[in-house]
């Protein structure tokens, strides 16, 4: 079950650490987000490294759909009616502002890049998305309403967001990571202020940031509450049409669709990890709809949710002025990880930037998904079951899709054998 983009890709290899190091600036995590950090902090001709625990883009990266764009679901109309237009405005443009720097960086790099228009439909609900096209009208976006799409069944609406853009993101991975200061397969096993403990020498710094998709510590930032992870799955139709653009339904449980080369990516049937889920809906779909059409690929991703909707980027916590975080993507972490990646920098350097009040991680947390979250929690915490997660002690659930056992608190999963596959769990469950 890998996905298309790790088919006849060869990413760069970096060497281990051996030996104690010393660095004004450690990134934690060589997933997309940590590596474009890097980047921009060679860029500046800072003193930085980056450890990674297995090797580049082996997390959740080589798991996305590789679209890039501003365009996350509807958000921008609930952000102006909940946060006003002037926060909403800032969303947008950090996001925009990533995807130019994408169109800069891509002109010169093998990565399939390809400009595309972006689509939010609704298959019920047109006032939705009336709203949303007002919405982005008020932050000056080139939006549009349409009536008609090329899907395979009709719509109320959709929103229309023209020149975004789609990728292949390992070969980019690769790209931009040559000649960084990176070492692989380097475990951070205890991080203190200051300096962090791997399996190949102690990391002293004067920064740290966090890029590891689900924050690794636990005693800061109350993550554990302020974010859950959701699963989502692809299926790369052979046979199907090309839809020309990229789309993605408003609502959680509906359809994404994009092309790559000759193939169709048909993502969907999110929810919450350790919940029932797999490629179900989605073989029905494609054998509805695109009866002619062969599978040629499946896989499952990973998204870590926030409350609001937004990343969190910034300081870790209120009283953790040197420890830095990116994390909270919510489906949208190739436009997300470059915006991140300029603001982490910025900040690790002490430079002031304007959206750092935006994505700020101490921001309002009263928020009914907070409830929900809660909940979860308690209920896994009390669920007699064995095995349990070792990251807080939740009951684990069987996964039968995807022979796996994960945890519905916090989004860790475990193989059967219990190698772990996703934090923010750090080590391999003993099952049995």
């Amino acid at each position: 079950m890998n996905s298309i983009w790790e088919k006849d890709v060869e990413l760069p290899e970096f060497p281990s650490l051996k030996g104690n190091l010393h660095t004004d600036i450690l990134i934690v995590g060589g997933g997309l987000a940590g590596v474009l950090c890097a980047r921009q902090l060679a860029q500046a001709n800072a003193d930085y490294a980056l450890v990674e625990a297995s090797s580049i883009g082996s997390g959740i990266t080589k798991n996305t759909t590789a679209k890039i764009t501003s365009q996350h679901g509807l958000i921008y109309e609930k952000l102006t009616r909940e946060l006003g237009v002037e926060t909403a405005r800032l969303y947008f443009q950090a996001n925009q502002a990533a995807l130019n720097q994408y169109k800069e960086l891509c002109r010169d790099l093998d990565c399939d890049f390809q400009e595309k228009d972006a689509f939010v439909y609704s298959r019920t609900n047109r006032k939705k998305i009336e709203r949303e096209v007002t919405a982005l009208e008020r932050l000056g976006a080139p939006v549009s309403f349409e009536q008609e799409v090329p899907l395979p069944f009709p719509i109320a609406g959709a929103v229309r967001l023209p020149g975004q853009a789609q990728f292949h993101p390992l070969k980019f991975l690769g790209a931009v990571a040559r000649n960084l200061r990176i070492y692989e397969h380097t475990k951070v096993l205890e991080l203190m202020p200051g300096r962090a403990v791997t399996t190949g020498g102690t990391i002293c710094a004067k920064k740290i940031i966090i890029a590891t998709h689900f924050p690794i510590l636990n005693k800061h930032g109350g993550y554990f509450l302020k974010l859950y992870q959701q699963r989502s799955y692809m299926l790369a139709l052979e046979g199907a049409p090309d839809v020309g653009a990229m789309y993605r339904d408003e609502q959680e449980q509906g359809l994404s669709f994009r092309n790559y080369g000759n193939l169709l990516l048909l993502g969907g049937s999110g929810h919450r990890t350790g919940k029932p889920g797999g490629w179900q809906q989605l073989e029905a779909f494609a054998k509805k709809f695109y009866p002619a059409a062969k599978i040629s690929a499946r896989w499952a991703t990973q998204d870590c949710m926030s409350l609001d909707g937004m990343p969190y980027v910034g300081q870790y916590a209120k009283g953790t002025p040197d420890l830095l975080v990116a994390t909270g993507f919510n489906k949208w972490g190739m436009t997300s990880s470059l915006a991140a990646a300029g603001l982490l920098a910025d900040l690790a350097l002490g430079k002031e930037n304007r959206y750092a009040p935006v994505f700020r991680p101490s921001r309002k947390v009263l928020r009914p998904q907070l409830a929900a979250n809660i909940l979860e929690a308690i209920v896994g915490l009390l669920t007699p079951t064995a095995p349990r997660c070792p990251h807080m002690g939740c009951a684990l659930k069987y996964n039968a899709a995807e022979h796996s056992w994960d945890c519905p608190c916090h989004g860790s999963r475990f193989g059967e054998e219990g190698r772990l596959l996703n934090n923010p769990a750090t080590d391999d469950k003993k099952m049995g």
